[in-house]
């Protein structure tokens, strides 16, 4: 019961940075809510919706915000939480110091408040072909046969949630270069060590040989250590060096 009181006594305070249109600028506006018991940020968010107003009782618009599995799967709802990209479902109030500062993605286009344009990265996964290009209007049957070994490692860079927090990490990406980032990188080391995938890999090595490609990595390696799967990212980085350097030599030797 004494511990049911002082829960209920207990605040949470959050600073938001919004912004009202993508041509707007940004603004912070302080909440203060309600404590509750193994609170995340999406939850803390959720209690602003139901009662818009902020720390000083002054009346708001609700903020605006995406999620979706709630189980750090869909990377729908990354942002900047206290200055480190990440995802709003698993960071937990209790482990986050006070006042919670929350704001979006800054390599990104705001849409508004915390919702932002992630067509950069999509755009960069159709520039390296980041699919198998396969017939499936009819059944094809079982796919071919992969080593545990090489099949366990497709599953690490399968992981990926395109959730941008490794772009937002890297310094190299920003709205002044065309570097496509570490996520579609991984994602063509996957696709190439697929045994149907590798038949166009030629393709994908070309895409990173192109400008904004591979070059543009400057090795920080903020993104591996930003990714919420864990993913290899420099591996994979590294690999593809490997790979489209392999790539170049052939094609100048006319292999």
């Amino acid at each position: 019961m004494a511990e049911t009181a002082t829960a209920a006594k207990k605040t949470v305070k959050l600073i938001v940075t919004r912004q009202d249109s993508p041509e707007s600028k940004p603004y912070t506006e302080e909440f203060e809510i309600p404590y509750r018991p193994n609170m995340n940020v999406i939850s803390a968010l959720m209690e602003i919706q139901r009662n818009p107003k902020k720390a000083d009782g002054s009346p708001t618009t609700p903020v605006c915000w995406e999620s979706n599995c709630l189980e750090e799967v869909c990377g729908a709802c990354s942002m900047v939480i206290n200055g480190k990209p990440r995802q709003a479902c698993s960071a937990l109030i209790d482990k986050l110091e006070q006042p919670v500062r929350v704001a979006p993605m800054s390599t990104f286009p705001v849409q508004r408040d915390l919702v932002i344009d992630r067509g950069r990265m999509f755009h960069a996964l159709k520039k390296v072909k980041a699919w198998i290009p396969i017939d499936g209007t009819y059944d094809l049957g079982p796919g071919p046969r992969m080593a545990e070994a090489k099949r366990q490692e497709a599953y690490e860079l399968a992981r990926c949630m395109t959730c941008g927090v490794c772009l937002e990490a890297c310094p190299n990406v920003n709205d002044k270069t065309s570097f496509i980032g570490p996520a579609a990188i991984s994602q063509v080391r996957l696709f190439n060590s697929h045994p149907t995938g590798e038949m166009n890999a030629h393709e994908r090595l070309e895409a990173l040989m192109e400008d904004g490609g591979i070059e543009g990595c400057g090795n920080s390696q903020n993104c591996v250590r930003a990714c919420p799967k864990g993913i290899p990212l420099t591996t994979s980085i590294a690999e593809m060096n490997r790979a489209t350097t392999k790539h170049l030599f052939k094609r100048w030797l006319g292999m």
